[in-house]
This record gives C-alpha cells, structure tokens and sequence, in this order.
C-alpha cells in the first residue's frame, strides 16, 4: 500500500425529510446582520448597510443534533436562521427567477465564538475565527420547495432550555431569499450543494454545556440540539 495516498474527503451532506435520501453540500454562505432588530443590537445602522456575506465551511454543517462546546473560547452565541438549499446555479440570476434554482429549506444555527468574533472585528480582521469552526452550523432535515413551498413569512424562534430568546418573523429579513440569491450571484457563480444562511433575528446570547436550544419555523420544522 502506498503510504503517500490521501484518501478524498467525504462529502458533507444534509438529510432530507422523510426520505432516505440527502442532499450533497458545495458551500455555505451566511449572510450578515440581515434582520434590522439584530443590526441594531450588534451596533449597525441596518438603513445605510448594503448585504454582506461570509462563508463557512461545509462540513460546519453537523444534522447530529449536538453541538460540542468549541475551545478557546468562554462566550459562544447561538443564532437561529433559515437555510436555503439550492439545485442549480449561475451567474447574474436575476431575481425574480431565483427561487427557481431552491431545492428546500431548513432551520439551522450559525453558532459563534462571539469573543473571537469581537477581537477580529476590532482588529479588522475577517471573521472565520469566530464563525468557522468545526459543527458551528447545526442543521435540520430539509425539506422540498414541493411540501413547504417558498416560505417568505411565519415565526422563527429559538427557546433556550423552554424559555423564549430569539423571535422574528422571515418578512422582516432586510435581503429577501430572491435578492440574496441574485446579489451572491453577481459575485460568485453558485451552483447546485451551495446553501446560505439567511440571517437571525435580535435576541442574540451564550449558551453553556448541558443546555438544550430547541429552533422553530412555521410550516417548515422544529430543531432541537443540546450543547455538550
């Protein structure tokens, strides 16, 4: 055997409800402060920012139902969002044929090393630190555009432990889905696996081990993860 070979890696992929089958991930963009609530809490003017993304890795995505306390940090923020599944791609996607390219939608956290997060932002540096860390992305089953439809509307929630955190409505998201799309698009060229993380509402706060957050969306699911 030759010692020298690397072996590939497995491609990451997310569940989908109520089937046995899954779906491959590309890349995960996550878009930033797109929830006016949550721009005012983190200290942004959300009326005079244009969109901006970031990027996670796709194997942050972890539909295990755990999420394991990362290291070198003691304030680890939860942050529920909805994730966009698409099944194809391109360039310059206009809007109003963006959700033409959605395979489904789920519930997922953008967990952050909020302290790590905060040092980068003073220092000018980029984000990965505080956002890109291994299973920072827990996720749920998703489900089809052809059992939810395109949901633009509807309570999301995330309790922590039965009490109330985090709750907004997706037609207060800042960016809507289609314009997301088309405005990444315009940048990258996306393509069927790629998965972005639409933004969280205020309500922002740290979790600690043992704690259980459940993440809730009309219409669409229920994720429950426990930090270990």
């Amino acid at each position: 055997m030759n010692e020298h070979v690397i072996p590939p890696t497995p491609t990451v992929t997310i569940p989908v409800a109520g089937t046995d089958a899954t779906f491959p991930v590309r890349r995960v963009y996550c878009i930033g402060r797109n929830y006016a609530a949550h721009a005012v809490e983190m200290g942004h003017d959300p009326n005079r920012e244009p969109p901006f993304f970031f990027q996670k890795n796709p194997d942050n995505l972890d539909a295990s139902g755990e999420f394991p306390y990362p290291s070198q940090s003691s304030d680890v923020h939860y942050e529920v969002e909805l994730a966009v599944a698409l099944k194809t791609g391109g360039k310059n996607i206009p809007a109003e044929n963006a959700l033409d390219h959605v395979y489904g939608y789920a519930l997922s956290l953008d967990m952050t090393r909020r302290d790590l997060q905060g040092e980068a932002k003073k220092m000018g540096r980029p984000w990965e630190i505080g956002k890109s860390f291994e299973r920072s992305a827990p996720v749920g089953p998703l489900r089809p555009v052809s059992e939810v439809g395109h949901p633009d509307s509807g309570t999301i929630t995330l309790h922590v432990d039965g009490e109330l955190k985090q709750e907004g409505d997706l037609n207060q998201m800042i960016w809507k889905v289609p314009e997301m799309i088309s405005y990444l698009s315009d940048y990258f060229e996306l393509a069927p696996g790629d998965v972005i993380l639409s933004g969280t509402p205020a309500g922002v706060g740290p979790v600690t081990r043992g704690q259980v957050m459940e993440a809730r969306l009309d219409g669409v699911d229920t994720l429950t993860v426990k930090v270990v």
